[in-house]
């Protein structure tokens, strides 16, 4: 979390790490916990006083030692407090303000610190130096020592500090979408650590783990189920169970909470109703939250998704969300539990047809109206942009209008739109745009940022939840380098006005090491990844572009168009983009405050890069820089696919640096990511170009020099089948082995004498596990098995993948052989293959 300091004195940096330590191999299972050894200019206490018996003061007081323990060799001995106060030597003093300023009379403690704030500071005792962590609250302690450790590590020249540090706002929740059965909606880290079998595990070691990791970085609340919920939540099993979770999480300053399902009632009641304001149900509901907070005493509410995507709500009753909200928060107000209440509702069966429909004005027009109606204890938890956390969205509007309601921000560090963890996209950025951004409600600076921490309107509550999905896998969310986005998101709910750069630089040195070639590396591929994933996605505001009905993965444009669920970018034969102004089009502009309005409305002030979010513009209408749209997403797909290889080589640069094992795991990532990056590249320039009919001006669309198709080669046994959407394929083909053990296609080259790398571009489809054999003139090259586990089922945008064999020496004449051999029910499907010289990294774009 972020320091905010008085001062720090420091010695200059005369410490150094221990001499050249060995690497070993890690898991990713310590993320940024490490605590790796380090040299300190000054000797640490060797004494440790803790004054408070709190679960979360104990835990401060254990994850002292052990951090000192881990990083200097040895580790504080506890000692009681005497009669007379604290001993004459240097100790470590853990406790509240309130018991640190009697412990030591003539310490002062930081004035405006806040609920769950703590402050650090060397102080003068006896003559000897103590080192204070004093929390407002209990919680506060834990927090303190994290940051105590954190900053040693960082600074280990460190012999004075004196920090204060206060939450930005008081709910910074973790979600999780975990099911009964062990699932994870939108999870890509495993299995659930919560769940397995319709019951909780037997085992919670991880969700201590979890716990810890939450609470290092000012995190305080966890809902632990899908917000598609099961109503067997609400049984006395799974109750007693969610008790066994609270108890593990509870000593690092973590409460429960959970997803409801608003129809319990008749679905695990057996009543005939639903309606919140039926007195049977209020009943109903009144006895599960007094099981809940039997079990939990300090159970922190409910979060609610209703009235969406098939999750019923009050509006089956004329009700609207306020009366459900209300109902379910007089229960829980009285034990101090919150309901956050999701403003993702919206009718995901829009007329298409209908120019003035418009999926992303639904939560405005249902919640707006409904200002002030809200219980003191209800939070309206809205997504940072109006529509489903696109890789480019415009901050909600609604934001701004609620001025006597409590809101909170909901982000996803599960990356479900943003590359699934397949692909490495630092999200701390994209945030930043939202949680920057200055609404101009009322004519006066009101950065949302503000108005979720409750500053802006003078709200009592406020905050952040955002989606992390961590799983059974050893590294928590599959790619290493997606821990930067939970680290980012624990940082930015402490404290909003930390910079991106500053994030992921002390994230990179904490993860992976403080040597500054590490870090810069590190910060090479973070920084510029969100643009990067944009460029090859969907830039200018077109949304992601992806399998909006699927898997959410692959590309995919024609998902989004001429159906009901409202992610329509209205691409034409003349132009592209959706019109949101109030003057032509759905009035969506109109939501935002005058001033930010105005901007968006006019051509001339609309940022380019939310252009086709909020406007429908010819493909030669030009951008600010002179650029036509159609050209901007031409070269913006090929720069961004040239991005994804350099981050490849950054990566590269770190070999010797870090332990091999995250090593190689990421540098089969970064690979994966720069040859996916070509798939949506082609996908996304073909489509527009036989949808514009206007050719690129650089002539790279449709034009892959290398390149050899399926049906340029010899086939033996190998047979076309078409490929949906046709974009995703060359010439929208794939060729299959069907009816035989195994099948051949084969091309002779013409290529002059050189050192190649030869791919082949295939598909790895989850229902088995072909095999592929690589020849060159008869002799084997390469033999790889397709089972990479890609989101996909079928032949498309999600299942293609890259096998790269590097450095192979050509002459003309050479004979090309691909062998498939099916299995299972997958039929050994490829694309094409694709040669070109080594040492020219040039040829990316074929």
């Amino acid at each position: 979390m972020k320091l905010n300091c008085w001062k720090v004195a420091a010695l200059s940096c005369a410490a150094t790490l221990f001499g050249s330590l060995p690497l070993h191999a890690e898991s990713g299972t310590k993320a940024w916990l490490r605590y790796v050894p380090v040299r300190l200019a000054a000797p640490l206490p060797q004494r440790m006083v803790v004054l408070d018996k709190a679960d979360t003061v104990r835990s401060a007081a254990f994850e002292l030692r052990r951090g000192l323990l881990s990083m200097t060799g040895t580790a504080p001995v506890s000692v009681p407090v005497s009669g007379q106060g604290l001993d004459a030597q240097p100790e470590f003093v853990l406790g509240t303000v309130t018991e640190v300023r009697k412990a030591l009379s003539g310490w002062r403690a930081p004035v405006g610190l806040k609920l769950d704030g703590y402050a650090l500071e060397t102080f003068r005792n006896h003559g000897q130096t103590d080192w204070i962590i004093a929390g407002r609250t209990p919680r506060g302690v834990l927090y303190g020592t994290f940051a105590l450790l954190e900053k040693l590590g960082e600074h280990p020249e460190l012999t004075q500090i004196q920090i204060a540090s206060s939450p930005s706002a008081p709910i910074r929740w973790a979600d999780q979408w975990d099911n009964l059965n062990g699932s994870i909606e939108r999870g890509y880290g495993g299995r659930s650590i919560f769940f397995n079998d319709g019951h909780v595990r037997a085992n919670l070691a991880r969700v201590g783990q979890y716990a810890r990791l939450l609470a290092s970085v000012g995190l305080n609340g966890v809902d632990v189920n899908n917000v598609n919920a099961s109503p067997q939540m609400l049984s006395p099993e799974t109750i007693a169970g969610l008790g066994r979770i609270a108890d593990v999480m509870r000593p690092w300053g973590v409460r429960v909470a959970i997803s409801v399902d608003l129809r319990s009632p008749e679905t695990l009641g057996g009543m005939k109703t639903f309606n919140p304001k039926d007195p049977q149900v209020i009943a109903w509901w009144r006895q599960k939250v007094n099981a809940l907070y039997r079990a939990i005493p300090d159970f922190a509410g409910f979060t609610v998704k209703a009235d969406s995507e098939g999750q019923a709500g009050p509006s089956q009753y004329g009700l609207t969300p306020a009366a459900a909200a209300n109902m379910l928060a007089g229960l829980l107000r009285p034990h101090g539990g919150v309901v956050m209440y999701r403003a993702f509702v919206y009718n995901n069966h829009l007329d298409w047809n209908d120019k003035k429909a418009d999926r992303a004005r639904a939560a405005y027009d249902i919640f707006h109206p409904l200002d002030g109606k809200f219980a003191p204890n209800v939070v309206i938890q809205i997504k940072n942009g109006p529509i489903d956390f696109q890789v480019r969205e415009p901050a909600s509007p609604l934001y701004a209008g609620l001025h006597h309601t409590n809101e909170a921000m909901e982000l996803e560090v599960t990356q479900e739109y943003m590359g699934q963890a397949r692909q490495t996209v630092y999200l701390v950025p994209m945030w930043k745009t939202t949680l920057d951004f200055n609404m101009h409600e009322e004519n006066r600076d009101t950065p949302v940022k503000s108005i979720v921490e409750g500053k802006a309107f003078h709200r009592p509550l406020g905050g952040y939840a955002a989606v992390v999905n961590v799983g059974l896998d050893a590294d928590w969310l599959r790619n290493p380098l997606s821990m930067a986005n939970l680290w980012g998101y624990g940082q930015l709910a402490w404290n909003p006005d930390q910079s991106a750069e500053e994030i992921a630089s002390n994230w990179a040195r904490l993860t992976f090491g403080d040597d500054p070639r590490i870090v810069s590396a590190v910060d090479s591929i973070l920084l510029p990844s969100w643009h990067v994933y944009e460029d090859y996605t969907g830039p200018l505001g077109l949304e992601t572009l992806t399998d909006i009905t699927g898997a959410h993965y692959g590309p995919d444009p024609q998902s989004a168009e001429r159906n009901g669920w409202g992610m329509w970018f209205r691409a034409t034969h003349t132009g592209v983009g959706m019109d949101r102004t109030t003057a032509t089009g759905t009035g969506f502009i109109g939501q935002y405050p005058p001033k930010v309005a105005a901007m968006y409305e006019s051509l001339k002030t609309c940022p380019d890069d939310l252009l086709l979010f909020l406007h429908h513009v010819p493909y030669t209408y030009r951008l600010h820089d002179g650029k036509t749209v159609i050209q901007y997403i031409y070269d913006s797909h090929y720069a961004g696919a040239i991005a994804a290889q350099k981050f490849v080589d950054e990566w590269k640069t770190l070999q010797g640096l870090i332990d091999s094992e995250r090593y190689e795991q990421v540098l089969g990532i970064q690979r994966y990511q720069a040859a996916y990056a070509i798939v949506w590249r082609d996908g996304i320039t073909r489509y527009f170009y036989k949808m514009s009919g206007i050719a690129d001006d650089k002539g790279r669309v449709g034009h892959y020099p290398g390149r050899v198709t399926g049906a340029q080669m010899q086939l033996n046994g190998y047979s076309p089948v078409k490929v949906t959407p046709w974009e995703d394929a060359s010439d929208g083909e794939a060729e299959v082995c069907r009816d035989h053990a195994q099948c051949t296609a084969s091309t002779v080259l013409e290529h002059p004498v050189g050192v190649y790398n030869i791919g082949v571009q295939y598909f790895d489809l989850p229902q088995g596990a072909s095999t592929f054999d690589l020849l060159l003139n008869g002799k084997a090259l390469a033999h790889w098995t397709a089972d990479r586990h890609l989101p996909g089922y079928k032949i498309g945008g999600d299942t293609s993948i890259r096998y790269l064999v590097r450095r192979v020496s050509l002459k003309p004449g050479d004979k090309l052989t691909l062998v498939g051999h099916p299995e299972g029910g997958e039929p050994a499907p490829f694309d094409y293959l694709v040669v070109y010289l080594s040492a020219d990294q040039s040829k990316l774009h074929n």
